[in-house]
């Protein structure tokens, strides 16, 4: 008889601790990525490359995840340099149709995107978190399409920490400048220096410059 009751104490142990455990917040298990695009000078260049990235990210969203692709310039740090956003729906139907304005949105982008004079990358990371945050997706992850060269224009601060705790953040197609050409120790610093703000920011950082390898950073 004890023993009975020793094995019906331990199954409603069991059931009490199931019970809770199912109250708890389920977890997420959509993504939101967030692509920066560099627009500075020479850069404008790339844009078919970027444009090769959006299409492949479209193509591997499901429904509930979100996606948004944002330009750096002068000061990136507002909601206008967003060039398109979606959070896709559960319908295949309606998806199909986000995802063709999607494109469209970004073919106008592309075709009409004019250099610009100054890059703030920090100013678009503050964003793509802000943007994010919002969302609360289970994965959050920021694609940064340039060569990392941050240029402010006068009186623009950026010395501030970044909020990065379970952002994975991936630079894309970091081209080297002609200087980086002359001391390719300016190529190697700046990645550096990247990777420092960013993990000091609680965030990972991966430099991907074969975009055959996408494949690894959405699934």
């Amino acid at each position: 008889m004890k023993i009975q009751r020793s094995v019906l104490f331990t199954l409603l142990t069991l059931c009490s601790a199931l019970a809770m455990s199912g109250c708890g917040e389920p977890v997420a298990r959509n993504q939101g990525v967030y692509m920066l695009i560099d627009t500075s000078g020479t850069y404008t260049e790339e844009l078919g490359k970027a444009q090769q990235v959006i299409n492949y990210t479209l193509a591997r969203m499901n429904p509930g995840d979100s996606f948004a692709v944002a330009s750096i310039n002068t000061g990136s740090f507002s909601e206008k340099n967003i060039q398109a956003k979606v959070t896709f729906d559960d319908r295949p139907s309606v998806t199909n149709k986000q995802k063709q304005a999607f494109q469209n949105a970004i073919d106008s982008f592309v075709q009409n995107a004019k250099p610009a004079a100054y890059t703030d990358i920090t100013g678009g990371l503050l964003q793509a978190v802000e943007f994010l945050n919002e969302k609360q997706p289970g994965r959050k992850t920021i694609l940064i399409f340039s060569d990392l060269k941050e240029e402010l224009k006068e009186g623009y601060n950026r010395d501030i920490p970044l909020g990065l705790e379970g952002f994975d953040l991936v630079a894309l197609n970091v081209t080297k400048l002609r200087t980086d050409n002359l001391d390719p120790s300016e190529y190697l610093n700046r990645l550096q220096q990247w990777q420092e703000k960013v993990e000091q920011g609680g965030g990972s950082w991966r430099v991907v410059n074969d975009l055959e390898r996408l494949e690894k950073i959405l699934h």
